[in-house]
């Protein structure tokens, strides 16, 4: 005896359509879009862009859930359900806010799965390239920890800069710490590298390869050079290196680490933890040539950066504020107040002072005929500004480098601040560096010891 099972009417059978005619329902569910709708299936669309796909021999797959990187920004959940956050920008979210109404939204989602139907491979190819772009505006949180096991085929940017003209010409791989300092003597064909892993790096320019590795034992705080000499800034000394003749120098003097050095033609200045500038003449005729002249006392925390010009020396600090030094007389002439943070960097160009800080802020100086200085503009950054770096791009116009403590440097061009591009490091770069002569290379190295060397193309715009 055969019984028939009794079988509950369907969600489709309740809603008064079959599947098929469900499935073609090509409009996008407006209680899906305001994360409210309850039902499972409905009949109209839950995603506004057709199945990303990629061809594989003579057919189609799909990406997976875990494809999808989950630390993306440009990527959202929805009821169980990981949808693509398009940008705004594109042609189709354009539309959808022009239309302004539900006639031509659903338009607009007819033209596009129509597109999508379509027999030729244009349409098929093109939606992956939209989505390889769109994903690939953030950076992969496991390459900047150096745990990213996807590799090429991961969906986020590993090692990325968007600069029209400059190009990566090496990497330098070495040190294990932050790098501090980086020194391009002149007229040599080595390149001197410091790092908190307490080690002093001498690279081949010509191979790209270490040379020398030279154990100080002690933190550095940076490496610069001038002429024929490298000076390495140290906890409570300065050593100097006559890289033609081999000779070295211990310059004490300074409490605490040093940050900062500038050299003008005749003088040496490093500051101290303690806030107090040292300075040191040059002169042949004594025996060593570095002797102490004076100690420069205005800061009350750790001087951070220092800079030369017309005339004068610029110390910036941990104070939050930037003190103008005589050159002749060695004397302060003025404290500038208007930084909310400690002043990090400070760059001399054309008759301006540039002064970064943490405060988020880079404020240009200028000094008025009365012999004040007084900010003239004020660019704002999103993050915190670690260092600047003045130098020439690409045709040789100005070109400013700002490292910011998210780990990127910004380039804008000079005066008008308008931005040239990006670079991002796996962590925050603190050591900028240009090479001497016009050569159109300059050098940045991040906290984890990496180096990398930039060119800029002989044509590109800077």
């Amino acid at each position: 005896m055969e019984f028939e099972t009794a079988r509950k009417p369907s969600v489709f059978n309740r809603l008064g359509r079959e599947p098929a005619e469900i499935s073609h329902n090509k409009s996008v569910c407006i209680f899906w879009r305001k994360g409210k709708c309850l039902r499972n299936p409905c009949r109209f669309l839950h995603c506004e862009i057709p199945v990303l796909c990629t061809k594989k021999g003579s057919s189609t797959e799909s990406f997976n859930q875990q494809d999808l990187p989950t630390n993306n920004s440009n990527y959202i959940r929805a009821k169980n359900t990981l949808v693509l956050k398009r940008s705004s920008e594109t042609t189709f979210e354009k539309s959808r806010e022009d239309a302004g109404s539900k006639d031509c939204k659903k338009e607009t989602s007819k033209n596009l799965a129509l597109k999508n139907e379509g027999s030729g491979s244009k349409s098929t190819e093109d939606v992956p390239k939209k989505s390889k772009e769109v994903s690939k505006q953030n950076v992969c949180e496991s390459w900047a920890h150096g745990n990213c096991i996807d590799g090429d085929k991961c969906q986020s940017l590993h090692s990325w800069f968007h600069v029209d003209g400059l190009t990566i010409l090496a990497q330098l791989q070495g040190h294990t710490k932050a790098v501090t300092g980086i020194a391009l003597p002149e007229k040599n064909s080595k390149l001197f590298t410091s790092s908190s892993d307490r080690t002093v790096r001498i690279w081949d320019c010509n191979t790209g390869q270490c040379a020398h590795v030279i154990e100080l034992g002690a933190d550095i705080g940076l490496i610069i050079s001038k002429g024929v000499c490298v000076f390495i800034g140290m906890p409570n000394i300065v050593k100097v290196w006559n890289i033609e003749s081999s000779a070295e120098y211990n310059l004490n003097g300074p409490i605490g680490q040093v940050y900062a050095m500038e050299i003008t033609d005749d003088m040496l200045f490093a500051g101290g933890q303690d806030g107090v500038i040292l300075a040191w003449k040059i002169s042949n005729e004594t025996n060593p040539p570095w002797q102490p002249v004076a100690s420069l006392k205005g800061h009350s925390c750790d001087v951070l950066s220092l800079t030369v010009g017309v005339n004068r020396l610029y110390s910036g600090s941990k104070d939050r504020t930037i003190r103008v030094w005589d050159l002749k007389t060695l004397e302060c002439v003025m404290a500038l107040d208007g930084h909310a943070d400690n002043v990090t960097s400070l760059i001399w160009w054309d008759q301006y002072l540039l002064s970064g800080s943490l405060d988020c802020t880079i404020k240009v100086w200028a000094m008025h005929e009365g012999g004040n200085m007084e900010v003239i503009h004020t660019h704002n950054e999103e993050h915190g500004v670690v260092a600047l770096c003045g130098i020439a791009g690409g045709n040789g116009e100005p070109t400013l480098y700002c490292s910011c403590n998210n780990n990127s440097v910004r380039l804008y061009e000079l005066p008008s601040f308008d931005k040239r591009g990006s670079l991002f490091a796996k962590q925050e770069v603190k050591a900028i560096q240009s090479s001497p002569n016009g050569m159109g290379l300059f050098f940045t190295g991040d906290q984890t010891g990496l180096i990398t060397v930039w060119k800029w193309s002989a044509e590109s715009k800077a």
